[in-house]
């Protein structure tokens, strides 16, 4: 196929290559042109001609007014693609939006997944990507050998908008993990505990998780460099907050960890790991 490609970040990128290493033909569009060097891939000058090339495009950008922006703005992917194409969107925006912008390029007879996705940066570097799909099931599977070149994972949740909301329970339940882990940590410290036995100790239990593993044993090595930026996670809780607030429910957990979060912003940590929880902690 011809792809496209918008979003060449820390997921993106590796992304993008996967694509191309299948025999895809890529395109690409980003703000800035370097961050394309080095892929074997076309570089267009707007979003919209990006579209006219491509069959299918994908966008791994930062928030639902990026999303909108590429998608229907000026010179949008909406200005290019032809009726029968595909928008799929690999980022984490909301439900709401998610929706609108599909309606807007339904007019169009333009497609669109929201599928985000999962597995941080080394899930994309490595092609096992947990996908969470939105949208009609006949348009996901038309574009499955493409998001099988990126995942282990893809699972249609529902109609547009769907995607979005697993997003969001997955942030819900990996930064509120991240928190427990950082109290954990905390206490174990506070008690004249090493922290890495008591993490070694955990990991054989009950508590046993891939956000002790990670996290975990970067708050042991005191690791506060940016895996996935907790900028990021304190955008997502509030996706998380504004959906919750939408739908009436009480979320008291979540409402809890995104003030950990506005603390860690506060702090100036909000480009470090959310590991940086365990600093919050430590300051309060």
């Amino acid at each position: 196929m011809k792809v496209g490609f918008i979003g060449l970040g820390v997921m993106g990128r590796p992304m993008a290559g996967h694509i191309q290493r299948a025999g895809h033909e890529l395109f690409v569009w980003a703000r800035r042109p370097a961050s394309a060097d080095g892929l074997a891939a076309t570089f267009c000058a707007t979003p919209a001609e990006l579209g006219r090339q491509c069959e299918v495009v994908f966008t791994v950008i930062t928030s639902s007014d990026d999303v909108k922006h590429v998608a229907l703005g000026e010179n949008g992917l909406i200005e290019g693609m032809a009726p029968g194409s595909v928008l799929v969107d690999c980022s984490t925006i909301a439900p709401e939006a998610a929706r609108n912008i599909a309606a807007r390029l339904g007019e169009k007879g333009i497609a669109m997944l929201d599928a985000p996705v999962s597995g941080g940066a080394q899930g994309a570097i490595d092609a096992t990507l947990a996908i969470m799909a939105g949208g009609e099931a006949a348009v996901l599977e038309r574009v499955r050998p493409l998001l099988d070149c990126l995942g282990k994972r893809v699972v249609h949740v529902g109609p547009n908008g769907a995607g979005q909301v697993a997003k969001a329970c997955n942030q819900m339940i990996m930064v509120a993990a991240i928190q427990a882990v950082a109290e954990a940590m905390r206490l174990a410290a506070a008690s004249g505990v090493d922290c890495a036995r008591v993490k070694q100790a955990l990991a054989g239990g009950s508590a046993a998780s891939r956000v002790l593993d990670v996290m975990g044993e970067r708050m042991v090595r005191r690791d506060f460099s940016a895996g996935i930026e907790a900028r990021l996670h304190h955008k997502d809780y509030g996706l998380v907050l504004e959906a919750a607030r939408k739908c009436g429910v009480a979320m008291p957990l979540t409402a809890v960890v995104a003030q950990q979060l506005n603390a860690l912003m506060a702090q100036g940590w909000g480009r470090d790991d959310t590991a940086s929880l365990l600093r919050v902690l430590e300051g309060q």
